[in-house]
């Protein structure tokens, strides 16, 4: 079984070109996408929230597991990312593109549900991850991807990671795998 075999979406081999044109540094990893396509598939008609936009690379994923019933809603305070993801997205009515300050869109968006949230930027993990759990439907996934050392983090970061991993651990309303695979995943299930 190789792992690494995996068929891109449709639209992933522009956005990652239009993503070097702008030297981007943060892509999703390809095996954390192929995962991502796979649980969004299994939530038809499903609410989704992705935390980190970026320039849609990890959009890609999603939308095309996505029903023609599904929406996203994504989030990034970068206009120079976000302009591009809206760019290959703009046509697509399931989804919306929000530059805005995710913080605080959590805090104010608390009556919102979602089936599925994907946090791969810093708002929603290791800021205001109650309020983003707050939103996760009972049975819905938060996936958390970038937990094994990256050569991006910032010194010292590794403290944040056990932080987070470690309050996960301890909700008792929370079913949780942690996966040494891709960039180090975690896999949440919220229940009753």
């Amino acid at each position: 079984m190789d792992d690494s075999i995996i068929k891109l979406p449709q639209n992933y081999r522009s956005i990652q070109d239009a993503s070097d044109k702008i030297n981007f540094s943060m892509p999703s990893d390809l095996k954390t996408g192929s995962l991502l396509r796979t649980l969004i598939a299994s939530k038809p008609n499903g609410r989704f929230l992705e935390l980190g936009t970026g320039t849609g690379l990890s959009l890609s994923w999603i939308t095309e597991a996505m029903d023609e019933n599904s929406t996203v809603i994504s989030l990034d305070n970068t206009e120079t990312y976000t302009s591009i993801a809206k760019s290959f997205f703009v046509t697509d009515p399931r989804v919306e593109i929000i530059c805005t300050d995710a913080n605080e869109w959590l805090k104010d968006n608390q009556e919102q549900e979602f089936d599925l949230i994907f946090a791969d930027a810093w708002p929603g993990k290791y800021a205001t991850l109650d309020e983003a759990l707050n939103i996760l439907k009972i049975g819905g996934l938060y996936i958390i991807d970038d937990m094994l050392p990256q050569p991006n983090w910032p010194e010292g970061h590794q403290e944040n990671v056990d932080k987070l991993i470690s309050y996960i651990e301890t909700r008792t309303d929370l079913n949780y795998t942690k996966l040494n695979w891709s960039t180090g995943l975690v896999i949440v299930t919220k229940g009753s």
